[in-house]
């Protein structure tokens, strides 16, 4: 018999964010990719602009256009691929990171049916399909001038890392990282997929409403990072553009980041009865002539999650054979290890790949921990003599 604990511990290695805690306690170790851990939290939503240095539109043959996101100019490509539901975004705190360790360039790709990506079929989110993306996506930024290579990948997005280095998509792969999933772990909690996306709020009266949530129930431990992914997994109901959109068409927001000038923030998700749907608590407090309160507007999931069910099995059956056959330099990196497989656990002791474990943090890792993953990161870099550490940089 399955109780909660068991299905709560599945749901944490699953290629979906945990449901968590009603109140996220702040995490014990200090670091400056916590920033907005303590005190009074902001949930104002923030620019992509402080951690990246561009984001362009590559088109494909046949039209598609997948948004990336690039930082750097010298060294390896960290090539960042996000699980299901999140987007490039969440790769953000990590990005400035480990871009101040060691010498790298990275580029996050809002994969088909996520972030600001458009195709012609957003629903195929088959693990060919996506593995292609990848490696069409590449050869049209770079060419035969693209860098050496790394694939970092979390959740389904470690397992379509995986597709991408197995089935040679990307030439010049020189390394692999996968992060909290591992397949065993992940095909079981697959039965639970369904009931857990069925209790998550299905719109939200503002970005501000959707990045709190995003904190309180644990899909992120990091409100910083919150501020800046949350609004690449929502869209806008009236519109249909994803909430990025929003935020950097919002003169507002821009203005009031620059100038360290607050925005209101002080919203509450509640529950409308049974239908999931975020109402705004707006609470009394002080005004003052500089704050501007948002307009509300309504948000929903930018992919229907619970509609791409065929693909599941596809991305995690077969992961752990594929990962071992894979020729590069590679790392699994887990928020824990109650569930490690056995073709990965021989593996491991082979020493086939390197094992990280990170503990005291969710899902989503590269959220919660952002320098403490740039660290372990940058380490495998360096220790493979991919790239070399900056001054400040010691392992």
């Amino acid at each position: 018999k399955t109780n909660m604990s068991d299905i709560r511990r599945s749901l944490l290695k699953s290629n979906l964010p945990p449901m968590g805690p009603p109140g996220v306690p702040g995490m014990k170790r200090g670091g400056r990719g916590r920033a907005g851990m303590s005190g009074r939290k902001d949930y104002t939503p923030a620019s992509w602009k402080k951690y990246w240095d561009s984001s362009e539109d590559v088109t494909l043959e046949g039209g598609d256009v997948f948004r990336i996101y690039k930082r750097g100019s010298a060294g390896p490509l960290l090539l960042l691929l996000h699980g299901g539901g999140y987007s490039a975004l969440t790769w953000s705190l990590f990005a400035e990171n480990v871009s101040e360790m060691v010498e790298c360039q990275l580029i996050a790709i809002d994969q088909r049916g996520h972030g600001d990506t458009q195709t012609s079929d957003n629903v195929d989110l088959s693990a060919e399909t996506l593995a292609s993306d990848i490696g069409r996506v590449v050869d049209a930024v770079y060419g035969s001038q693209q860098p050496p290579c790394v694939l970092i990948g979390h959740s389904m997005g470690g397992a379509i890392a995986v597709h991408t280095a197995y089935y040679g998509y990307v030439a010049g792969l020189a390394g692999l990282v996968v992060i909290d999933v591992v397949e065993g772990t992940a095909m079981d909690a697959l039965s639970s997929m369904q009931s857990f996306l069925r209790g998550r709020p299905q719109n939200f009266n503002s970005l501000q409403n959707a990045i709190e949530w995003s904190v309180r129930s644990g899909q992120t431990r990091n409100t910083e990072a919150a501020r800046v992914s949350m609004p690449g997994q929502v869209k806008n109901t009236e519109t249909g553009s994803c909430g990025t959109a929003d935020v950097e068409s919002s003169a507002n927001i821009n203005q009031n980041q620059e100038s360290g000038v607050p925005l209101r923030a002080d919203v509450i998700p509640e529950e409308d009865g049974d239908s999931g749907t975020s109402q705004v608590a707006e609470h009394s407090s002080t005004q003052t002539s500089t704050e501007i309160k948002l307009p509300v507007k309504k948000y929903t999931w930018r992919i229907n999650l619970g509609e791409t069910e065929k693909f599941w099995s596809g991305w995690f059956q077969g992961l752990s054979a594929k990962f071992l056959a894979c020729s590069p330099a590679k790392m699994l990196l887990l928020a824990g290890i109650d569930r490690l497989d056995t073709d990965l656990t021989v593996g491991q002791m082979q020493g086939k790949f390197q094992m990280q474990v990170l503990p005291q943090c969710g899902h989503a890792v590269q959220e919660d921990t952002p320098d403490r993953v740039a660290e372990v990161l940058a380490t495998f870099l360096v220790r493979h003599r991919l790239t070399t550490n900056k001054a400040d940089f010691h392992q």
